[in-house]
C-alpha cells in the first residue's frame, strides 16, 4: 500500500517561517531594485525635507533644534508608510499576491517578509537623515545620536507596519493615498510637534495618549533634552515597537488575496 504525503495548504502554514520570510524579503528587494524613483523617495526624500527644514530656519537655528528631532523621526514614518501601502496594494491588483499565497507561503511569512525588507531600506534612511541632522545641520543634541537613530529606525518600522495594514482596506492606489489625511494627519496635529501635548485640551491630550506618533516624538525630544537613557525614553521606544509589532500582526490577519 503506498502513503501519500499531505499537499501543503496555507492554512498548514500559518506558522512564522524563518526561510520563507527570509525568501520574501529578498523578492521585495529585488524587485525594489528595479524601480529607483521609490529607492530614492524612500532613502533620499526624508533627508532632502530636514535640510530644506534647516534653511527654512536659518535664522533661528534654536527652532531647528526644537522642530528638527521631531520630523527626524515623523518624516520616515510618513515615507515608508505611503510607498508600503501602495507597494503591497500593487502586489494584490496584479495578483501576484494570490499566486504567492497559493504557495506554501503564510500571511505572516509575507507580512514579515515585507516588514524585512522595508526595514533594512528603513536602516539605511534613518541612519542618512540621522547623520546629516547631527553632523551637517548642526542639530543640537544632549543625548547620543545612536539613540536618535534607534527611534527614527523604530519609527520608520511602524511606517511600513501601518503601510503594510491599510492596504489591506484599499481597492486603488487613489484609495491607499486617502488612507494618509485619515490615519497620519491627526496624529501629526496632535503628536505635539506644534505644542506640547498637556497644553491642549484634555480631550485632545486624551487621544494623543493612545497615538503611537505622539510617543516617537517624546522619544526624539528625550534624547534631546538628556544625555542618559531615562525611564521615559524606554517605555517611549517599547511602545512605538509594540505598537509597530501589534498593527505588523493586524495586517497580517487581514491580508487579503486579491482586491475585489
Amino acid at each position: 500500500m503506498t502513503t501519500t504525503s499531505p499537499t501543503p495548504t496555507p492554512s498548514s502554514t500559518s506558522a512564522l517561517n524563518a526561510s520563507r520570510t527570509t525568501a520574501t524579503a529578498i523578492r521585495v528587494l529585488a524587485q525594489l531594485r528595479h524601480d529607483p524613483r521609490t529607492i530614492a523617495m524612500l532613502i533620499v526624500l526624508p533627508s532632502l525635507l530636514l535640510f530644506l527644514l534647516r534653511y527654512v530656519f536659518d535664522g533661528s537655528a534654536r527652532t531647528f533644534d526644537g522642530i528638527g528631532a521631531s520630523l527626524l523621526g515623523i518624516f520616515p514614518l510618513i515615507t515608508m508608510f505611503l510607498v508600503t501601502s501602495i507597494a503591497t496594494l500593487r502586489e494584490r491588483t496584479s495578483g501576484t499576491l494570490e499566486r504567492l499565497l497559493a504557495m506554501p507561503l503564510g500571511k505572516g511569512d509575507l507580512i514579515a517578509g515585507y516588514a524585512l525588507a522595508f526595514g533594512v531600506l528603513a536602516i539605511i534612511q534613518s541612519a542618512l537623515a540621522t547623520g546629516l541632522a547631527v553632523w551637517l545641520l548642526g542639530l543640537d543634541v544632549t543625548g547620543s545620536p545612536w539613540l536618535l537613530l534607534l527611534v527614527a529606525l523604530l519609527d520608520a518600522l511602524l511606517g511600513t507596519a501601518l503601510g503594510l495594514f491599510v492596504s489591506a482596506f484599499a481597492s486603488s492606489e487613489f484609495q491607499a493615498v486617502q488612507f494618509m489625511p485619515a490615519v497620519i494627519f491627526p496624529q501629526l496635529l496632535l503628536c505635539g510637534l506644534f505644542t506640547p501635548r498637556s497644553n491642549m485640551h484634555p480631550v485632545l491630550e486624551a487621544i494623543s495618549d493612545v497615538l503611537p506618533m505622539s510617543y516617537a516624538v517624546d522619544g526624539m525630544n528625550e534624547v534631546l533634552a538628556h544625555t542618559d537613557i531615562t525611564a521615559t525614553f524606554v517605555r517611549d521606544i517599547l511602545i512605538v515597537a509594540t505598537c509597530a509589532l501589534l498593527v505588523l500582526t493586524l495586517g497580517a490577519a487581514t491580508l487579503r488575496r486579491r482586491t475585489q
